[in-house]
């Protein structure tokens, strides 16, 4: 790769690179890339796949330390509910659905927002559902050290929906304990909790 002067000059360079990929592609299928509604086309799925897969510029544990704070709180922290959107890495197909997220401090807590964007950092990559479970709940764990973290994720994926099997209604489930949620009490507690609706 050719050094660049700064990471804006990088961006436009990269963005023009893969948009001249996606023009052949566009060739190669058999349509007109100079067509009204496709002259833009290139352009906009190459901005849009360096915004889906921008994770892997980011640290999330640098964002999780960015925001600890000394806290005697040891009861479970519970955000469920995260939206997720990846891409598969199969097929670079979408898969979407909901993080359940808790974890136990132990001496720090940290910034709410914090835990959905270290989850938008490992779904903004190519990814597997179950690689991107371990990699929320290791980071958590690894950068925190609570006394126990949890992660459910919930997705559908447009790859078994789209084509393959083409089952429009399934739905996978992913799973991650850590700590005190090995014991069947607590994660059975976090399972109820992220089931109910306590409004």
């Amino acid at each position: 790769m050719a050094p660049y002067k700064n990471l804006e000059e990088y961006n436009i360079e990269i963005t023009k690179d893969i948009q001249e990929r996606f023009s052949k592609i566009i060739d190669e299928i058999g349509e007109d890339v100079m067509r009204d509604g496709l002259v833009k086309t290139p352009e906009r799925a190459a901005k849009a796949m360096l915004f889906l897969t921008q994770g892997y510029k980011q640290n999330a544990e640098e964002i999780l330390r960015s925001a600890m704070f000394e806290e005697s709180y040891n009861e479970m922290v519970i955000i469920k509910d995260i939206e997720i959107y990846s891409l598969c890495e199969h097929h670079m197909l979408p898969f979407f659905g909901k993080a359940h997220i808790a974890y136990i401090p132990n001496g720090h807590i940290v910034g709410l927002s914090k835990i959905p964007r270290v989850v938008d950092v490992f779904a903004r990559r190519l990814q597997v559902q179950e690689r991107l479970t371990d990699q929320i709940v290791n980071c958590i764990n690894n950068t925190l050290q609570p006394k126990g973290v949890a992660v459910v994720i919930e997705a559908a994926h447009m790859c078994m929906m789209m084509r393959g099997v083409q089952k429009q209604n399934s739905v996978t489930t992913t799973s991650g304990f850590r700590g005190a949620f090995k014991n069947i009490e607590t994660r059975n507690e976090f399972l109820r909790l992220i089931s109910s609706d306590l409004s």
